[in-house]
């Protein structure tokens, strides 16, 4: 079937129609489908933006099948990869009656590590009683999996502490000298993939060995033909982590750990690791104790600029090259003391680069979190090295999503990612927006500046809820405004609510849906990813236009090299990048042919201000009021509400 038009598979009289239920024909799905299969024949750049309910996942997956070619489809998050992977990939391949061989990758932190494991059964530490009922749940589980996925267990919780115990990083894992080589789920994953036509990942994984195989130390990735990246407007944010240089609190911690767990049955070792060990992680907690006065994060001249912290680096350079040399002189007992060595002396030069070495074309920076702090040096400029990534492949680079363009332009997105002259393609949803969406922009509210602003958005919000009774997703930009609203309604509604933060995210998504009235309060991670189809979600609402924390010492940076360059920031990157987190945010409203909703938008900018024509342009396109009475009206003619 190489030859065949991957549109017309996907018609009216295409096999897809014949034989699978509820498979309706779209000619958006179709237009994609030819595109990507254009792409991936000529080795072309495609930026294709398909409207929610555009069925992209056949669109790019029927020519990658028919392409001959080996293709790499990555996902932004695990959940879509497994979607991908146990459901439409099989479907697809059915139907066409592909004869390829297709693997799963994920990051090492998804597999159980055998040797990990058995270290940490050895060490006989004394585990609350959940904690040892979760590792005997992991030992007996470890006997009977295949793939040693994390995802199997569904018995130990994805948070749990365990899972750090018994998986790998890149860092402390032994490689071909581990005793457990042989049965490792890594390797056997890896080697699966490399034998694979058709390769599906998540964008994490896809740039960490993108960015390892720039360093030169080999592939985890087949070579391949094909890169198709969907949920794509996530890279450039992505991109920024993997090539950055990085160390963290939680880094050295576990190095000072492992080395005093490899002392386990070697003669002596302990009376030589202990106290440089001790001295590593007394001096990390020093300094994070030093650094509390500071915001969670910031530029790097903050911490230049206060003595005590100054002098907190400059220990924590000395320690840990200190370290170094003890575990030095350890090497050759173990391999697990080789491996020690080599990772103190790589934190060694990565901390004395982003202290002592300021390039020009990195920003440097710090975070802080609870318990531990990363210190980062991120280029400025991602579009060059991502642009000398692509170049190298010699390959298809296909990008797709629902949300890439700003008012129909993908100039944001494409000089993000370097991308030069590629091809786009814009593809409307098949939705009937017109009949089933109303946006409700309610009149009256201050500037979103002012103190009391999150009271006057629930103030404005509850006569919606009424109407719709309950049935709704309230969307904040920030955190603070997630818990003052949550606060606000726990005392003035009869709905159930359920608070971002207060269970996992999966948990909250299927006891909000199981509810039927429920309001869901979410910030970041709900604006993306989150499906909720039919009458449980009928009410999207949306506090503030999705500006980027002006904090963001990165961003901050970025946007003072533009102003260098003549481009005005906020008009050339920060609106633009607000475009596609708002577009996000909305794309949970409407999920279903069958899904009727209202869009509630309360940033009294977007008619205050010029931009704001620029946001409403990038929406689908529903019809507006400022008046109460048609959201009510609205409801009235929904059966159920």
């Amino acid at each position: 079937m190489i030859d065949s038009d991957a549109s017309a598979l996907l018609g009216a009289d295409g096999p897809f129609a014949r034989e699978l239920p509820n498979f309706a024909p779209r000619a958006a799905q179709q237009a994609m489908a030819q595109a990507v299969q254009h792409a991936i024949a000529e080795r072309e750049t495609l930026i294709a933006e398909a409207g929610t309910g555009t069925g992209k996942t056949y669109a790019y997956l029927v020519p990658a099948l028919l392409s001959g070619e080996r293709v790499i489809v990555s996902t932004g998050t695990k959940a879509l990869q497994d979607q991908l992977f146990f459901r439409d990939l099989p479907r697809v391949r059915s139907v066409l009656g592909a004869h390829l061989k297709a693997a799963l990758l994920k990051g090492r932190a998804n597999y159980l590590c055998l040797y990990r494991l058995d270290q940490t059964v050895r060490e006989g530490a004394t585990f609350d009683y959940t904690q040892a009922s979760q590792l005997a749940a992991i030992r007996a589980w470890s006997a009977r999996t295949r793939f040693g996925d994390r995802m199997e267990l569904a018995e130990v919780p994805e948070e749990s502490p365990m899972w750090p115990r018994v998986t790998s990083t890149p860092e402390n894992c032994l490689g071909v000298e581990c005793a457990f080589y042989d049965d490792c789920h890594v390797v056997k994953a890896r080697r699966e993939a490399q034998e694979a036509d058709v390769v599906v990942v998540n964008h994490h994984l896809l740039f960490a060995d993108l960015a390892l195989k720039q360093g030169g130390f080999g592939e985890i990735l087949p070579g391949a033909q094909a890169f198709i990246l969907d949920e794509a407007h996530q890279i450039p944010e992505l991109a920024g982590q993997f090539f950055s240089q990085s160390i963290s609190a939680r880094q050295l911690t576990e190095l000072a750990q492992d080395a005093l767990a490899e002392c386990n049955g070697v003669t002596g070792a302990i009376g030589v690791v202990l106290e440089p060990a001790e001295a590593l992680q007394d001096t990390v907690r020093k300094l994070r104790a030093s650094m509390q006065p500071l915001p969670e994060r910031g530029p790097f001249h903050l911490l230049e600029t206060a003595g005590d912290i100054r002098e907190g680096l400059r220990d924590l350079q000395d320690m840990l090259a200190a370290f170094a040399d003890v575990l030095a002189s350890q090497a050759e007992r173990t391999r697990g003391f080789a491996n020690a060595h080599e990772r103190a002396a790589v934190m060694t030069e990565r901390l004395d680069r982003i202290v002592e070495q300021p390039d020009e074309q990195d920003v440097r920076w710090f975070e802080l979190f609870p318990r531990g702090f990363a210190l980062h040096a991120t280029p400025l400029d991602l579009a060059a090295p991502l642009r000398v990534l692509r170049e190298r492949t010699q390959a298809a680079w296909i990008h797709t999503s629902a949300t890439l363009s700003v008012a129909g332009s993908f100039q944001h997105f494409a000089r993000q990612l370097g991308l030069e002259y590629p091809q786009t393609l814009s593809l409307e949803s098949p939705f009937d927006y017109e009949k089933q969406a109303l946006c409700y922009l309610p009149a009256g509210l201050p500037d979103p500046a002012m103190r009391d602003y999150t009271e006057r958005v629930i103030d404005a919000v509850l006569p919606v809820l009424e109407a719709s009774n309950g049935r709704a997703f309230l969307l904040f930009t920030s955190h603070r405004a997630l818990r003052l609203a949550a606060d606000t309604l726990s005392r003035r509604v009869g709905w159930p609510l359920f608070v971002q933060g207060t269970a996992p995210r999966h948990r909250l998504l299927e006891d909000f849906r199981a509810s039927g009235h429920g309001v869901l309060l979410g910030a970041a991670s709900f604006w993306e990813g989150v499906d909720v189809a039919g009458e449980a979600l009928s009410v999207v609402v949306i506090d503030k236009l999705p500006f980027a924390a002006p904090d963001d010492p990165v961003l901050q940076a970025r946007l003072d090299a533009l102003e260098h360059s003549g481009i005005n920031p906020f008009m050339g990157w920060q609106v633009p990048s607000a475009v596609i987190a708002l577009k996000q945010g909305v794309g949970r409203l409407i999920r279903d042919v069958h899904d009727r909703g209202v869009l509630v938008l309360c940033d009294p900018r977007l008619t205050s201000k010029g931009y704001g024509k620029l946001f409403l342009n990038s929406l689908p396109p529903m019809p507006r009021t400022r008046d109460l009475k048609d959201v009510q009206a609205f409801f009235a003619d929904d059966g159920d509400a």
